[in-house]
Parts: C-alpha cells; structure tokens; sequence
C-alpha cells in the first residue's frame, strides 16, 4: 500500500511539472480566458478531460500502439499541426478586434471546452508524455482502484492548474494589461501556434 502510495505521489509530481510546462495548451487557455473568463474556464475543463482520456488510453497500452503502429503517431502528429495552424491564424486575424467584441462573439461554454480538448488531444508533447513517462511509471497489472485513481489525479491536476490559470487571466487587473497589449500577445500566440504547427508537420 505504501508502494502504491508513494508511486501515486510521484506520479502526481510528474503531472504537475508536464502541466506546467508552457505549450498549446498554455496558450489557448490564457488566449481565451482574455476575452472570456467563462470560456476560459471551460477550455481548462476541456484540457482536463483531454488528460483523463490520455491517461486512460495510457492504461490501456498507448506506449506499445505508439510503437508498433507507425501511423497512428502520424496521424495524430499531423492532424495536430494542420489544428495548431489553424488555430493560430484564427487568432492572427482576430487579434487586432477590440475586446468587446472579442467578448461578444466569444465561442459558447462548450465550444470552448471542445477547443480545449482537441488541443490537448492532438499535442504532441502529451502523446510523449503519456506514452512514455507516464506509461512507465504505471504498473501493467495494477489494481482497478490504482487506476482510477491515477485517471482522476491527471483530470484534477490539469483542471485545477489551467483553470487557474484562466481565472488569473481573467482577472480585472491582469485583464486590463493584457487587454492593452491584446493585439501584440495574440498575434504572437498566434504564431507561436503557427510556428509549433509547422515545427510538428516538418518533423519526423
């Protein structure tokens, strides 16, 4: 038991630290809490649903998919890239609007969780996560209750962590100075997303 405690514990520390770690997933949440703090919420929720899924498909084997079946890896690679980019010239174009307009045509609370989960769904850094570290480090025949609760540490984690990222986001201070540099930040998350994109579609 205290094996199982203590290797949940690191588990929960490495989650943290991928989490953490700046990507898409940073960037789409912060972008969309600016205009919405509601929405923002909702994307976080979104990538927190992404992690349980990873971490279910984890579970049940994603390493050895990953490694046996070629194409799968480059499909999910690909089609992340051609999103990415998608996303990131959606957000070139828009960055000039004022906020509230921004706010007014803002997507609706499940749109946003959708974003949130595709996003997250087609990161590469998370396939590499999930199934390599991750997979590692969960036991192949552990017990049912092990796995839940590995499948609920990586939903809460994620949600508690971009959540918060979105509700500081949106905070009236910290959305007034983001909101006077609007233009400047989106643009270029716009093409940091752009730039990640093209990175995944050129890589092999």
């Amino acid at each position: 038991m205290s094996h199982s405690v203590n290797l949940l514990l690191a588990l929960a520390g490495v989650l943290f630290l991928s989490v953490a770690s700046p990507g898409p997933n940073f960037l789409i949440v912060t972008s969309t809490a600016i205009a919405s703090r509601y929405a923002g919420v909702m994307t976080g929720l979104g990538l927190a649903a992404a992690s349980g899924t990873w971490a279910l498909i984890a579970i049940a084997g994603l390493s050895l998919i990953v490694t046996h079946v070629a194409w799968v890896n480059t499909g999910i690679r690909l089609a992340g890239a051609l999103y990415l980019i998608w996303l990131g010239i959606k957000m070139i174009r828009t960055a000039r609007q004022p906020l509230a307009v921004a706010a007014a045509t803002a997507t609706s609370g499940w749109a946003a969780a959708k974003k949130g989960y595709l996003v997250s769904m087609t990161n590469p850094k998370a396939i590499a996560f999930y199934g390599s570290i991750f997979a590692v480090m969960v036991p192949a025949h552990a017990s049912a209750w092990f796995d839940i609760v590995v499948v609920v540490l990586s939903i809460g984690i994620s949600g508690a962590w971009y959540c918060a990222m979105a509700l500081l986001a949106s905070h009236p201070s910290v959305r007034q100075t983001l909101f006077r540099r609007k233009a400047a930040l989106e643009t270029t998350a716009g093409l940091l997303l752009v730039g990640l994109g093209g990175r995944m579609l050129v890589a092999r």
